[in-house]
């Protein structure tokens, strides 16, 4: 097999080979990696990570045997484990797809560099569609390799035996890739057609609200939408409109149309799914073709930034004029740069995808009365995940180029750009969680624990803030970064294993702090005291530090242990 695959690739054009190895490894940034821009490791990683989860359910998959007990129980189990894994797969394939958002399309280096060569467009075309399609593969495979295998059989074996189980297989991972596949060719027909249709210029502005509304598309439908696990739920007219505009059902029906187990009422989805898949297909392919016979003259001869527009200017003051600049930089490096977007999305979205876990939870005896779990975890969890994210996006340069005009604007003393840091991580990544919590916590009665709620939710952003600012002596986004320092993976487990944890046990302490009005005070002074000392420990320590923009490397002394001990050498 393994020479059968060697022989088909050597007959595949060298262009396109060399082509598709270098648009691989552009998939991913190379200034995100979190392990010395070694793609490989990462893409290792990343697949770890998938595959665990994989693992889990399958699992999960012989467990839930033992509580089938009746056929409508095995039918209820199986639907649910079927749009569970069908709405993950579509969940991760949307995801890879809106993080590989600009890698399909042609930019400027793909412009100037391969113009000139004798590769024509359409090598170009296939190359980076073939790249893209690998990655979202390897997600799709990762996460499947194990619950792929052992929902089938589960499900299967009770009803027809070994032929149930090879025909669930063959529709499972063909319902999984048809889903993946769609997933990706609705998200490069909403790039596509938005490059087409819109000036170069414009289209860079709206880029990046595009790919954050997607992102945040995605992660909304997959925790809010409901599950319909018997017939009767389905045909309720009350949810025909969810199956309707629902890929997940469409695929769903698609998966047990193949399998043979579809009842006649939803054939309608599976005809859907087809339908969708066959539109996915042909609206993507045309804005591919389209924008690279049309598109890549524009990336030469249009620039990247837009010039301003004529007319009066007004930017709201925010302080210092240090502070104002450093705010404004911040947004703007966000909305402009799709590495740091995606950077900083990553740690929100670990957040998110810890929500289930608090949602329609019921509460624990005794706590009936008491501000529900889920109005003070989900804060913690939110407030702290991005302002640990946007901290770590700091980290990553702009322009490298461009950090010569801040060296030599170097006028103002080092705490006042340790404000400017530290106002830019209250407003950007603070300021929007608390006021979420404080417009979910507003519905709960009476008033006074939500007041306390919300006094303690703001000096937490706070002390986190402050935490995050020990050791920082630079502008956001202007340091040179070393790879290795980011740890993505990193902060994925350990939220897991260890921040998850300490964020249930801190919302079970205040929910019952709550109900008291001393303890509430004596916990809003201690938090005082903390965010005070921090505070005074960063203005201290800053008053002696020096701003600077290069990160140096600490060379490794190995010994060689050439040298005598000193009684052998005495002697």
């Amino acid at each position: 097999m393994h020479d059968l695959i060697s022989r088909l690739i050597v007959r595949l054009p060298l262009s396109f080979r060399v082509l598709y190895h270098q648009f691989l490894l552009r998939v991913v940034d190379l200034d995100a990696l979190s392990i010395e821009a070694d793609i490989p490791r990462f893409l290792g990683q990343f697949a770890g990570v998938l595959i665990m989860f994989s693992a889990i359910q399958a699992i999960a998959a012989f467990i839930s045997t033992w509580s089938a007990a009746t056929p409508e129980v095995h039918q209820a189990l199986a639907w649910q484990a079927e749009q569970r894994l069908i709405a993950t797969t579509i969940l991760v394939a949307g995801l890879v797809a809106v993080a590989s958002w600009d890698s399909t399309f042609p930019d400027r280096r793909d412009a100037m560099v391969l113009s000139p060569l004798p590769i024509k467009p359409r090598v170009i075309l296939v190359a980076k569609i073939a790249a893209s399609a690998t990655t979202i593969g390897l997600a799709v495979l990762a996460l499947n390799v194990f619950s792929g295998l052992a929902w089938p059989l589960v499900l299967g074996m009770p009803n027809t035996g070994v032929t149930g189980v090879l025909r669930f297989l063959a529709a499972y991972w063909f319902s999984i890739a048809s889903g993946s596949a769609f997933i990706f060719g609705v998200v490069l027909t909403v790039q596509g057609f938005s490059a087409l249709l819109l000036p170069r210029r414009i289209f860079l502005q709206l880029s990046a609200l595009l790919q954050i509304a997607a992102f945040a598309l995605l992660l909304y439908v997959y925790f809010f939408e409901p599950s319909l696990d018997t017939p009767a739920s389905m045909a309720q007219r009350s949810t025909h409109w969810i199956q309707a505009t629902s890929p997940v059902f469409w695929f769903f029906a698609l998966l047990n149309q193949l399998n043979g187990s579809l009842p006649h009422a939803q054939l309608w989805l599976a005809e859907r799914a087809w339908v969708a898949l066959l539109a996915a297909f042909l609206c993507s392919g045309i804005s591919l073709l389209l924008c690279y016979l049309r598109t890549m003259r524009q990336t030469i001869e249009e620039p990247d930034l837009v010039s301003a527009a004529r007319g009066i200017h007004w930017s709201p003051i925010l302080g210092s004029s240090l502070r104002t600049a450093i705010a404004f930089f911040t947004l703007r490096t966000l909305m402009r740069s799709r590495q740091h977007r995606l950077a900083f999305a990553f740690y929100p979205a670990v957040a998110l995808a810890l929500l289930p876990l608090f949602l329609n939870q019921a509460p624990l005896p005794g706590t009936e009365e008491l501000m529900p779990l889920e109005l003070i975890a989900i804060p913690y969890m939110v407030m702290s995940f991005t302002i640990v994210g946007l901290r770590k996006v700091f980290a990553l340069p702009v322009s490298l180029n461009a950090n010569w005009v801040l060296r030599t604007t170097q006028i103002f003393p080092m705490r006042c750009y340790v404000a400017g840091t530290r106002f830019s991580l209250l407003l950007i990544a603070a300021l929007p969680s608390w006021m979420l919590s404080a417009f979910l916590a507003l519905r709960f009665r009476p008033l006074f624990p939500v007041a306390f709620h919300l006094a303690i939710l703001a000096l937490l952003g706070f002390i986190l803030v402050e935490l995050s600012l020990i050791g920082f002596y630079k502008v956001p986004f202007t340091c040179s970064y070393l790879p290795g320092k980011a740890n993505f993976q990193l902060t994925f487990w350990a939220s897991l294993i260890i921040f998850l944890p300490l964020v249930v046990g801190a919302a079970m302490i205040e929910q019952h702090a709550l109900a008291n009005a001393s303890q509430s005070i004596a916990i809003i002074i201690a938090m005082l005291g903390i965010s005070f000392t921090l505070w005074k420990l960063n203005r201290y320590r800053a008053a002696s530090a020096e701003l600077f923009f290069e990160e140096s490397q600490e060379e490794p002394i190995t010994s060689l242990r050439l040298s005598m001990p000193p009684s052998q050498s005495s002697s």
